[in-house]
């Protein structure tokens, strides 16, 4: 890969790079390898030849110690890295601890993205969220959404550290002309996520309401607000295979939609996850609490155009989810 030198000005401009293939003997960092997407591409890597990969847990690496990421980088030198560590959280998390996720994201991503300069990471992905996009944004919704209208309340702080961290890659390219890149995934769900009950995501949230309530016999169920607001799912694993595509596929400053283009109400997920572990109860619907985001579908259509779309269908996803989600009852995170 040709970098051209700095001009006078003080910007590098990319020279004519052209993604290829990334060498799978070449050692390849993924910051957050034990999360749910993190974990999902450290298996697509494998699968996929990669011989080298690093990963760090949060006990082993904290990302919000500069110092400490400054000198991993130096050990390691990785010459690939995708950037999927970030503290996440569902709607009551959001809401209820706004600086937390503010703080500790934009300071993963600046620790992680300043060391992979100094220590001349060629090819980088940063991971972003489809929050990023204004609330009331036309649907679907395009990449050229981003910085146009209000964001959604309830999660506007992680967004606008997301939308730092995006921001961060374009400088980059500008300034030293390294070919990094920004993808922006919708709703992810799968093996390795977040089932606590308090600070899940709406669809791991769903699993575990109803099959608890399936296997004690409720009578019925409460999710909270109306059930319809429109939600994009995406598998774990399909967003892995498309992190790898993207890689050696796309180049270009503006983050890149990841979904599937289709997407359903929280009220027809709920009667799908119901039907996939079994519950046969009545659904009831605690419309004092917030709905979030009225709809959130991205814009799928520069991803296709780069040659990729999405693989596994909503309910064959979910019924793997949830044998994943039984297998590791005693482990999963609480």
């Amino acid at each position: 890969m040709a970098i051209v030198a700095a001009s006078t000005a003080g910007d590098r401009e990319q020279d004519s790079f052209v993604p290829a293939a990334l060498e799978r003997a070449s050692r390849f960092y993924v910051a957050g390898h034990r999360g749910l997407v993190g974990s999902a591409i450290w298996r697509h890597l494998e699968a996929e030849g990669f011989t080298d990969l690093v990963g760090r847990s949060s006990a082993e690496l904290d990302l919000k110690d500069r110092d400490a990421v400054f000198a991993f980088f130096a050990e390691t030198k990785p010459r690939y890295v995708v950037l999927a560590a970030a503290k996440v959280g569902g709607i009551l998390a959001n809401n209820t601890y706004p600086v937390d996720f503010l703080s500790d994201n934009l300071r993963i991503q600046v620790n992680v993205l300043d060391a992979a300069v100094k220590y001349g990471v060629e090819r980088l992905l940063f991971l972003g969220s489809s929050c990023i996009y204004p609330r009331l944004a036309p649907q679907p919704i395009r990449e050229d959404s981003l910085l146009t209208g209000h964001l959604e309340p309830t999660n506007d702080a992680y967004a606008i550290a997301k939308i730092a961290g995006i921001l961060q890659i374009q400088a980059v390219r500008r300034q030293y002309g390294l070919p990094w890149i920004a993808a922006m995934p919708t709703n992810l769900y799968g093996p390795g996520d977040n089932f606590s009950p308090t600070g899940s995501h709406v669809l791991p949230a769903l699993i575990r309401r109803y099959d608890e309530a399936a296997k004690s016999g409720a009578p019925s169920v409460t999710n909270w607000g109306t059930g319809t607001p429109r939600r994009e799912f995406l598998h774990v694993d399909d967003m892995a295979a498309a992190c790898l595509h993207l890689l050696e596929n796309y180049d270009g400053p503006e983050q890149v939609n990841v979904g599937t283009g289709s997407d359903v109400t929280i009220r027809e997920i709920a009667e799908t996850v119901a039907r996939v572990v079994g519950f046969t109860g009545e659904t009831e619907w605690d419309t004092t609490k917030p709905d979030g985001t009225p709809q959130k579908l991205l814009d799928v259509s520069k991803l296709a155009q780069a040659g990729w779309t999405a693989q596994i269908g909503l309910e064959d996803g979910l019924r793997s989810t949830v044998e994943w989600y039984h297998d590791h009852a005693n482990s999963i995170r609480q």
